[in-house]
């Protein structure tokens, strides 16, 4: 990170010190360490931040394809999560479509929309601020935290096409307004 951003503030800490740092905390875990991560940062969050989840409950979490979504009792995996969270702390739902291979090559060009759901329009208008900071990457209002179901279920689809074609396909929304938030 310091040679591709010198300037960069950058140092390495566990879990539950990185969240106390910002107001916004991003889990990017997979479904079956969702819980146990939720669990051990429970005494770190504090009222008022925000937590990004792009947790996405595939069925590789049990040992089935990568293709397939699990259930979740709460209707997915970001309402789980903010029945997870310390009391006032917010969850938005984000980030699900984004591939993970294609964030971890930072000479990869991004030209792609990031669904983001979540209960309050400032919250998620904070969290888009955030992703609009990453070039070629496009912030979406997609509604309340309940519709996290519906873009979650979109990466097993994406994991197969993925796979059909060997690449890492995005989302890209057509006929929206300039302005989106």
């Amino acid at each position: 990170m310091r040679e591709r951003v010198p300037d960069a503030q950058v140092e390495g800490l566990e879990n539950p010190d990185a969240a106390r740092r910002g107001p916004i905390v991003i889990l990017a875990v997979p479904f079956r360490a969702q819980s146990e991560n939720l669990t051990n940062l429970k005494e770190a969050l504090e009222p008022g931040q925000i937590v990004v989840d792009a947790t996405v409950p595939l069925a590789a979490a049990v040992s089935g394809k990568a293709t397939r979504l699990l259930g979740v009792p709460q209707g997915s995996a970001g309402q789980q999560a903010q029945e997870m969270v310390p009391e006032g702390v917010i969850v938005v739902s984000a980030l699900h479509t984004v591939s993970a291979a294609t964030l971890g090559d930072l000479d990869a060009e991004l030209d792609e929309d990031v669904l983001v759901a979540g209960d309050k329009r400032a919250d998620k208008r904070r969290v888009a601020e955030v992703i609009a900071r990453i070039p070629g990457l496009r912030p979406v209002n997609a509604g309340l935290l309940e519709t996290a179901r519906l873009i979650e279920g979109l990466t097993p689809l994406m994991i197969s096409v993925n796979s059909r074609y060997k690449t890492h396909t995005g989302i890209k929304l057509t006929g929206l307004p300039d302005e989106l938030w």
